[in-house]
């Protein structure tokens, strides 16, 4: 079973092992899902693709049932329900008073003190002029276990570790098909809607997908040759 897992700002894609009278069948779902108000923290058994977190135990919060790495997450966590951190704009509570701040400069203030020494773009937060400074470094601090292929972003590696795992949490609806990221179901949908966004600039033939379009361009058009 395929469960995500809290570690700060970061979610991470694990499989869980837990006693077979945890799970329970739900009738409209073909998934076993996990029982967490019969779990105790320390049975649960987590084997992730991480290179951080081979085995782990996790712990729960009794209000919400995210599943956190440890102690210290959850109980930061829980400042979320206590209103500790609360906005006074929208409403919005946080975690820590750090959250806050880069909340209020992201969504109230539009605040962005960062800006990158290369291409002059503004950030919010260090965070993110940090990350998007890869872009002008290729630096691809996250890499794969498994198969050694690098990512850019955390969230990156934790999408591409489904690979691996064979989970695949989105489902079309129309055919059952299943694929690991919401973006390939979002392009799978086409298939049914019909809608082709490409446009070829020369011969104003459409596809459903940039990458077909482009190698319609490469083969069709590279002599300057026109569509039948």
């Amino acid at each position: 079973m395929f469960m995500n897992v809290f570690e700060g700002d970061h979610s991470l894609e694990v499989k869980v092992e837990a006693d077979s009278n945890d799970i329970t069948e739900h009738p409209h779902d073909d998934k076993p899902r996990l029982d967490l108000s019969t779990v105790c923290d320390e049975r649960f058994t987590v084997k992730t693709n991480s290179n951080v977190h081979e085995l782990m135990q996790l712990c729960c919060c009794t209000q919400c049932g995210k599943l956190f790495v440890n102690e210290h997450h959850l109980s930061n966590h829980m400042n979320i329900h206590s209103s500790k951190h609360k906005c006074t704009e929208c409403g919005k509570c946080f975690s820590g008073s750090k959250s806050l701040t880069v909340h209020r400069r992201r969504i109230h203030s539009g605040e962005k003190p960062f800006e990158c020494t290369i291409c002059g773009k503004r950030y919010a937060t260090s965070h993110d002029l940090v990350r998007h400074g890869r872009i002008h470094s290729g630096e691809k601090p996250y890499k794969c276990h498994i198969c050694d292929k690098a990512f850019g972003e955390f969230g990156s590696l934790n999408m591409h570790t489904r690979v691996h795992m064979g989970d695949k949490p989105y489902k079309c609806h129309l055919c059952d098909k299943a694929f690991s990221q919401s973006s390939s179901l979002f392009t799978h949908m086409r298939v049914h809607t019909g809608d082709k966004p490409y446009k070829c600039s020369v011969c104003n033939k459409r596809f459903t997908q940039s990458g077909h379009l482009q190698t319609h361009k490469q083969h069709v058009h590279s002599n300057r040759r026109s569509c039948d």
